[in-house]
């Protein structure tokens, strides 16, 4: 494997985290509770990086997600990913996903379709869960059948990936936030 360092990054949604090694970005970790426990997720996923002073590209990627997750549109898709420890499956998969702009989404069966067998819906799903790097890889993008929000395996599950979903302008025709708060009875 090779050698990895990170940094820790302010966005609108907390402590981001961004891994990366001589190939490019090979993982971003979403925000938890707080940069302590950001920063020890990331350590557990990426054991051996160090923290060290991002190099210009990922200091630009840094500064494309910041923008993104403060509902700036940006395109992500120039961003480079160290794809070496990504199954062939998931690099398939991930390269379809990466397609989808902002403010659109997938279903996991569309992406499916695009690989040539809709058998392979659960397969897509459980790519989307082992994705490294979300955001630039953007798996909050995919939905489940019929619109519905599907899983989501960042910090927050569901309620993230709505969360992203509306940053992005996007309509779900699932159920949204909202769906789920109890209604107000008159008096």
């Amino acid at each position: 494997m090779a050698e990895q360092s990170y940094v820790l990054f302010e966005t609108a949604l907390g402590a981001c985290g961004i891994v990366w090694s001589a190939r490019g970005v090979a993982g971003v970790q979403l925000p938890e509770k707080d940069a302590a426990t950001t920063r020890a997720r990331l350590r557990r996923r990426h054991p051996e990086a160090r923290e060290a002073v991002p190099p210009s590209e990922i200091k630009e990627a840094m500064e494309a997600i910041v923008a993104l997750l403060a509902g700036e549109p940006r395109d992500l898709t120039n961003i480079v990913v160290d794809d070496s420890a990504i199954s062939d499956f998931n690099r398939r998969v991930y390269a379809i996903a990466r397609k989808i702009p902002a403010g659109a989404t997938m279903t996991y069966g569309e992406i499916a379709e695009r690989l040539g067998d809709k058998t392979l819906s659960r397969a897509v799903g459980q790519a989307m869960g082992e994705n490294p790097t979300p955001i630039i890889m953007p798996c909050h993008r995919v939905l489940a059948a019929n619109g519905k929000s599907g899983g989501f395996s960042g910090a927050g599950g569901v309620v993230t990936k709505l969360k992203l979903l509306t940053i992005e302008g996007a309509e779900p025709n699932g159920p949204t936030l909202f769906d789920r708060l109890p209604l107000a009875k008159g008096p």
